[in-house]
Order: C-alpha cells, then structure tokens, then sequence
C-alpha cells in the first residue's frame, strides 16, 4: 500500500476508528448538499428521530433544477419545487447556511466552495454528487457519495469507506496553444480508460498540473470520477496558496500563516511510495473530442473515429454500440461532424477563467445559422464578474444566450435538455445515452474553447485554426 502521500496523511489524521468491516470511519471536515440528494436523507433523519450533529459543517445550495431563463418562483416544473421547498424547509430546521437563488453566493455546489475558500488543504469534503472530486485540486481528499451516506454525513459526521489504493499520474511539459485542461484529462481518461482508477485515489502530478491555474486544476481533478478513480488530487503549492489567500472562509492574520506551515507539511513525502505510477508527455496531447458514449471514447479534434481492428477486443462492444447511437462510421473524420446545441458551462468548465478563453474566440464571430448557443455561468458570482468584464455583451454578440447560473444541461434536471437526435457540442463532463435530456440526444466533450469553435463553425472544429 501507499506511504508518505497526501492521501495517507489526510485519511490517518481523519480516521475516527477501524470498523470490524475492516473499512475506516473518517471524520468529514466539509459536507455539500444541493437539492437532488438531500431530501431523502434529511426524511430518514427524520424518521429516527436524528438531528444534524454539526450543522456549521454543512453547506448548501441548489443547482440541478434550478432553471437557467426563468427564475421566478414557483419553478414551472412542480418537482423541481417541491425539491427546492424542501431543500429551504431542511436548511432552515437544521440551522444549515443556505446559499439561495438571489443569494450572490449561490451556483454549482463545485464552483461554490472553492470560490468562497470553504474548500481548503488538508481537508476531507463529500457531497452527494459524483464529481465532488473537484475538491481535490486543492489538497483535499474529495468523496462523492450517495444519498445514505448523506444521511450518515449528516448524522455523524463521519463516513464508514475503504482505503483507496494510490496511482501518481505524472504528465511533464507545456501545453501547446489550443490545449487545455479539459483536454489533458479527456486524454488521460482516454489512455487509462474509464475503470482505470477503480479503488484508486490519483494524484496528479508533474510539471504540467505545477503550471495550471487553480481553475484548471479544478477541471482535471473534477473529472478523476469518470476514469473510475474515487477521488482525484494535487499536492498544495503557492498557487494553490495564492488562490485562497483573501477569500471569505480562508484564515486571517496569524492564524493564515500557521495554516500555511500545516498546509505545506501535506504534500506527498519525496520518497513516497505510491501503488502504482504512470507518466505522459504533454506534447502528445491534441484538443480532444469525445465521439461515443463514454468520456474514454475520445480522439484528437484531427484524428478519425477508431476502426473495430484498432480497438482492444474488450473495448468493441461498446464501440459497436457506440457507431450505432451516435450515427458515427468507423474512419469517418471528427472534425466536420454538425452539431446543434453548443453548451458552455458545468462544474467542469463554468468558472471565469473558462468564460474568458471562451469569450476571446466568440469576439468578432458569430454563431452559425440553425445553431443553439448558450453560456451558463457556475455560480453568481462568475456571473457577476463576467459581466463586469463584459462578457456577456461579447457572448450576446456573437449570436450565444447568456443565463443564470446553474447546472443546465450538464444532466438536464431542468429546462435546459437537447431535443430528439440534436447532437451537442458540450464543455461538461458525460456523454452517457440520454444524460442531456433527451433519450436519443447525443453529447460530445470538449473543451469551451472547441465549443466555441464549433458554435461558429457550425461543427466540429478544431480551435487551434482561430487562434
């Protein structure tokens, strides 16, 4: 097993005690919830006459359903107000602070946290959401969970799981232009397939991830969950220090400076021994596309869809499954494919830094007649600051919808779901059959900067021409 790495640091400082089922329990420093998974878990509390045992380490706010046009209440759609209602009525009995629409604080429960300095080094977070390892581009060690566990979370504290073995992905060099974050981990994701990181925590290392911006590292360490890993982190450094420093939850004064000197005592041991390690080179990485129906079914924008003979004999099913739902042919070229809805947003790519990579290719171009385009900001206060910079009037320009924050179509638990066979140019994070709410729609990842080109292309373009 590991020794010495974050993860084996974060989880013995945590650990509560060893269960006869051989699992830890682990105390969790930071418990998210949002409206989709909470209610279930609040009514078994309920039906046992169990309280939140620390509601000042709870956070929530919605973002699945809430709608991206129209905010008015009550919401249109009579389940998406009963979730909210609920959502409200639990928050305010449990004395949990409630990041509401209208807020200024609400958004995507992984836009939220970090932006806010609730997510720090060090820490152990879960939420009832799949990509809550986002969390671990700070140092932490992140947990989706499910609705029981929520329950638990909420009842104890604590969370009763398996240790994870640990694999260092290691990627060295400088991204050439065009290539981005959404591309690094699309690519991994690619190389070591979608259960690769079954029972793993990654740590994700070298010079590569050393360079990214705190934003970008959100992006790789959101998606660790569609290459099978439980959770996907970066060892904490300057910038990591950098990003914090001011922010409303960080610490102030001295009590900053002590958390600094704990903070960097987190990183992995030079001499750490890790369960596994695998290294790539950044030079290799293309801007990415997804053309099937995992995250792992991905090529470079100038390659073509794989032929069977070039896939391993285990990968073929699915591809064939693939061919046949997205009206893709073996050999056929990505880049050219027509696409129909263009989605920029999610808690992959609906931060500001996105917004501003996007918003240099929108300027000056225009979205392609018969095309859908549409911005969602992560949170209120990506909002906010996308429209001081102008933003929004750069997007409006050029053809794109600017919207409230929210998750949209991401998963689509809101008005905002493809139609049909509308195929879709997405900067989120699955492209699962029907994930953007229509059972026959089809998705392809990339990054919000390929959504663009795309967008004003018309199809699938490759962004380095635009630069």
């Amino acid at each position: 097993m590991s020794k010495g790495t974050l993860f084996d640091k974060v989880w013995d400082l945590h650990t509560v005690s060893k269960l006869p089922s051989g699992q830890t329990q682990l105390f969790i420093g930071l418990h998210l919830i949002h409206e989709v998974t909470s209610p279930q878990a609040f009514a078994m509390l309920r039906e046992r006459g169990l309280k939140v045992l620390l509601p000042e380490r709870t956070i929530a706010t919605v973002d699945h359903i809430v709608p991206t046009e129209n905010q008015a209440r009550p919401f249109a759609d009579t389940l998406a107000e009963e979730m909210m209602t609920a959502l409200e009525r639990n928050s305010q009995e449990n004395q949990i602070t409630f990041y509401n629409v209208g807020s200024g604080n609400q958004g995507i429960v992984h836009v939220i946290a970090p932006e806010q300095g609730l997510t720090q080094p060090g820490m152990t977070i879960a939420c009832g959401d799949s990509h809550t390892s986002t969390h671990g581009a700070f140092g932490a060690i992140a947990f989706g969970i499910g609705t029981s566990q929520v329950r638990d979370v909420l009842a104890s504290q604590t969370l009763a799981l398996a240790k994870l073995k640990v694999r260092r992905v290691e990627i060295n060099g400088s991204l050439r232009p065009g290539v981005y974050a959404k591309d690094v981990i699309l690519h991994l994701i690619r190389k070591l397939g979608v259960k690769g990181g079954v029972g793993y925590a990654y740590e994700y290392a070298g010079t590569t991830f050393e360079q990214m911006s705190m934003e970008e590292r959100m992006t790789v360490c959101n998606m660790a969950i569609e290459g099978g890993a439980r959770c996907g982190y970066i060892n904490p450094d300057p910038i990591t220090f950098d990003y914090l420093k001011g922010r409303d939850f960080a610490p102030k004064g001295d009590d900053w400076n002590r958390a600094l000197d704990w903070w960097r005592s987190l990183r992995s041991d030079a001499d750490a021994e890790y369960d596994d390690e695998v290294v790539f080179d950044a030079a290799e990485i293309a801007p990415t596309v997804t053309w099937g129906i995992t995250p792992a079914q991905g090529i470079a924008v100038d390659e073509a869809v794989p032929v069977l003979a070039e896939l391993p004999q285990e990968e073929r099913p699915i591809a064939e499954e693939a061919y046949r739902y997205m009206d893709l042919q073996p050999g056929q070229p990505i880049q050219g494919t027509p696409v129909d809805v263009c989605f920029v947003g999610s808690c992959t790519n609906g931060r500001i830094s996105d917004l501003r990579e996007a918003a240099k290719f929108a300027q000056g171009r225009h979205v392609a007649k018969g095309v859908k385009a549409f911005v969602v900001p992560g949170s209120e206060r990506v909002k906010q600051e996308a429209e001081a910079e102008g933003l929004d009037q750069i997007f409006l320009a050029a053809g794109f919808e600017w919207r409230e924050p929210g998750c949209s179509m991401c998963l689509a638990m809101n008005p905002d779901k493809l139609q049909g066979r509308q195929i879709s140019a997405s900067s989120s994070n699955r492209n699962f059959k029907g994930r953007q709410g229509s059972a026959s729609g089809r998705t392809l990842l990339m990054s919000p900067a390929m959504v663009v080109s795309a967008a004003v292309s018309g199809c699938v373009a490759d962004v380095r021409t635009l630069i």
